[in-house]
């Protein structure tokens, strides 16, 4: 008896390895489903496309509003990349003049002194065109205290005091100063408007041309994030205006960051953020 039971055992630890490699993966939880998704198109592209359906249709099936959420925002990530058109240096025609429609501001870092970059002046140069072709919309300052020998100055603060210096009423601007990222210009700023500005419907992105598809995805996103059942959107990013930078450029992989942050994954964002994210930790795609 004890020879067979030996056997059976030796059996057994022979097999385990390949009992291991065929066993079915422990399921991942929604956050982690959330962050494949986005890694996955992130770094393949269209070339992800039957791992990021299959990866939704686990997110569906274990959270089916959050699903049904990335799935629209995944949709948006890829139309905001390949069809959005980018109106330079002033709103177009058609939108509406009245304060349903906000232009949303996006600041850029200050100088050490807490004085503004040529970018961010380009940026409000903008924004000053287009707040006199709406004068009836409101304007929100976004991003925070990033000059490094002044802790007192924010972006927000300093694009706010230029604005109303060149003419800008001040009942029209809205100032964002927490923010340190994109995303959380979309989260702060989506807060201020929701609480405060509620016949705000529209919104309008306002930046540099390179940053303008990153702006829309991340306001967008948000919108989604927030909304009570999927679809159901309370305000919209309907257009832009960009200043025409002469470089710079965002990676969709920074891209990726912006919305695991918004994810609330903040530490895998900032792992993308500054490239020590390792991708090669995802299974192939095969």
């Amino acid at each position: 008896m004890k020879r067979i039971v030996s056997l059976l055992l030796a059996v057994l630890l022979m097999a385990a390895p390949a009992l291991a490699e065929n066993a079915v993966p422990a399921s991942l939880s929604v956050p982690e489903m959330i962050r494949q998704l986005v890694v996955y198109y992130a770094t393949y592209g269209s070339e992800a496309d039957g791992k990021t359906a299959e990866l939704l249709e686990d997110l569906k099936a274990a959270d089916p509003v959050a699903g049904a959420k990335w799935e629209s925002i995944l949709q948006l990530w890829k139309n905001v990349n390949t069809d959005l058109e980018i109106h330079e240096n002033i709103l177009p025609d058609g939108l509406p003049d009245t304060d349903e429609l906000c232009l949303v501001i996006l600041g850029f870092q200050l100088n050490a002194n807490g004085t503004m970059k040529n970018e961010l002046i380009e940026r409000l140069t903008v924004a000053k065109a287009c707040a006199e072709k709406y004068p009836n919309a409101l304007l929100v300052c976004t991003g925070g205290g990033t000059a490094s020998g002044n802790p007192e100055a924010t972006e927000a603060g300093e694009m706010a005091k230029w604005l109303i210096e060149n003419g800008i009423d001040p009942q029209r601007v809205i100032v964002e100063d927490r923010s340190l990222t994109t995303a959380q210009n979309a989260v702060y700023t989506w807060q201020i408007l929701s609480g405060k500005y509620p016949r705000v419907r529209q919104l309008a992105i306002i930046s540099s041309d390179y940053h303008i598809a990153t702006g829309t995805l991340l306001f967008g996103a948000e919108a989604t994030i927030l909304a009570e059942e999927a679809g159901k959107e309370v305000m919209t990013v309907v257009s832009n205006a960009a200043w025409p930078a002469p470089t710079g450029s965002l990676s969709v992989m920074f891209q990726a960051g912006a919305l695991i942050e918004l994810s609330g994954d903040i530490e895998t964002a900032f792992e993308i953020y500054y490239d020590t994210y390792d991708i090669h930790e995802l299974p192939p795609l095969d």
